[in-house]
């Protein structure tokens, strides 16, 4: 980005101390802040069960529940009689829309861009868990689709909450490691099945799904029992995103604020265990190349994804670049974060960027953040977190921006949403990136994967 754009993204998204939200949420207008929302909630087991519990706790009046399978559906009703069921959420939305004010969505990855888009065009406020879409395309209409209508907007990655990512946020910015040169992420993904062809088999549906919901805009496909639903579906390329998707939307959070990152210019899956048409690969290392922006010099970022306890042993950084993180724990983590600067080194050894440690470079070892001298020094900048979805609450009443609105929660996805483009382009291709052209000068076989052709009906 261009100077010019970075300073206004920050003003706008409240990255930075003084962003501010640009207007009431219509929500508010003319009616008393202390009214109650009226959210219905599409997607209500697994994450979605506590994502309609939290928005209750918040003081929302939960009046629809959508699910496409009824276990989930009839055991959320229970605990929430007076809301209307649905398993289809266009039904709801159409059907409640005057007497709905917000939505949460929490289904599969591939679901989320068609229910915001939908809810958000009839002017609902979205709090959405992450990854926020399954395509690049659909997380920049999110973003447009939000500023132009002014909603309130969140997406769920928990972890920008706590106050270790935001204190992590201000030490970098205030130079205590320098000026980043390098950042190192890696995850013990995937637990969940990939790296697979598609299941020959053919089983009949259960009594409870309701398939061609489950399928939404995605190709029609047979059923197969235990592939994709209800926790199966991460892996497979058509449904979700991978151990990027997942977890990157967290680990990723604290250093992508930090580091300015802004859209690359390069991504490149550097290696990976054996591809397949279909799913993503059991462990790859990609790599995303950042050019200066505002006084920082340029950036590579490595991701590296596996889950330790496969058969084979999953890509991490090289031992020169972490030894000094497995003499502090005795082992390298399962996951973690390390940002290299050149006056020191910043590490984080859990998903959320909660807690994070520091070692200059006259140092032998590190030291926790808090209690680092030069921590110490720094200044509080970053309003702290009444709580993650009491952010999007406030957003809604008064407009006090949260911390994942989809301004930021869009640029995050984007950004990594390519690493999982560059895995389906293939190992070793160099992919350069127009980032706001949204295409690849040197790689056309990218466009495929950067917008969904939606299943008909949808």
């Amino acid at each position: 980005m261009s100077s010019l754009h970075r300073r206004k993204f920050l003003q706008q998204t409240g990255l930075g101390a003084g962003g501010l939200f640009l207007g009431f949420p219509a929500i508010v207008r003319g009616q008393n802040l202390n009214s109650r929302l009226n959210i219905a909630c599409i997607g209500v087991g697994g994450k979605g069960d506590s994502d309609v519990n939290d928005a209750a706790k918040c003081g929302g009046t939960i009046v629809g529940l959508c699910d496409v399978d009824t276990r989930f559906l009839d055991k959320k009703a229970g605990q929430f009689p007076e809301a209307k069921k649905f398993a289809d959420y266009r039904k709801m939305l159409e059907e409640m829309k005057d007497s709905i004010d917000a939505v949460t969505i929490s289904g599969p990855d591939h679901m989320h861009g068609h229910a915001a888009m939908m809810a958000m065009g009839m002017g609902k406020h979205i709090y959405c868990q992450k990854p926020l879409t399954q395509t690049v395309f659909e997380a920049r209409e999110l973003k447009r689709i939000a500023a132009e209508k002014k909603l309130a907007t969140q997406m769920g990655n928990q972890g920008s909450a706590a106050d270790g990512l935001r204190r992590a946020v201000e030490v970098i910015e205030a130079g205590v490691i320098g000026k980043p040169l390098e950042l190192h992420v890696w995850s013990n993904r995937p637990v969940w099945k990939q790296g697979m062809d598609r299941p020959a088999a053919e089983n009949p549906v259960p009594a409870h799904l309701n398939w061609d919901l489950w399928l939404g805009p995605a190709a029609q496909r047979p059923f197969a029992e235990g592939a994709y639903h209800d926790f199966a579906w991460r892996g497979w390329t058509e449904f979700g995103t991978g151990a990027l998707g997942d977890m990157a939307c967290h680990t990723v959070n604290m250093p992508f604020r930090a580091l300015k990152l802004g859209y690359p210019t390069v991504v490149e899956c550097e290696m990976a265990s054996r591809s397949y048409s279909e799913s993503y690969p059991l462990t790859s290392r990609i790599r995303f190349e950042f050019p200066e922006r505002d006084g920082l010099p340029p950036l590579k970022f490595w991701w590296y994804d596996g889950a330790p306890n496969n058969e084979f042993k999953p890509l991490r950084p090289y031992p020169n670049i972490v030894k000094d993180v497995v003499a502090m724990n005795g082992k390298l983590p399962d996951s973690g974060c390390l940002i290299i600067g050149d006056k020191g080194i910043l590490f984080s050894p859990d998903d959320y960027g909660s807690q994070f440690f520091i070692q200059l470079k006259d140092e032998k070892t590190f030291t926790k953040g808090d209690d680092h001298e030069a921590v110490k020094a720094v200044p509080v900048t970053i309003p702290r977190s009444p709580g993650h979805n009491q952010e999007w609450f406030d957003m809604m009443k008064n407009g006090t921006p949260a911390y994942s609105n989809f301004d930021i929660a869009g640029y995050l996805t984007e950004i990594i949403l390519l690493g999982c483009i560059a895995l389906r382009v293939g190992e070793g291709v160099r992919m350069e990136w127009d980032g706001p052209g949204m295409k690849s000068p040197n790689c056309p076989e990218a466009a495929q994967f950067v917008k969904r052709t939606n299943r008909a009906g949808w």
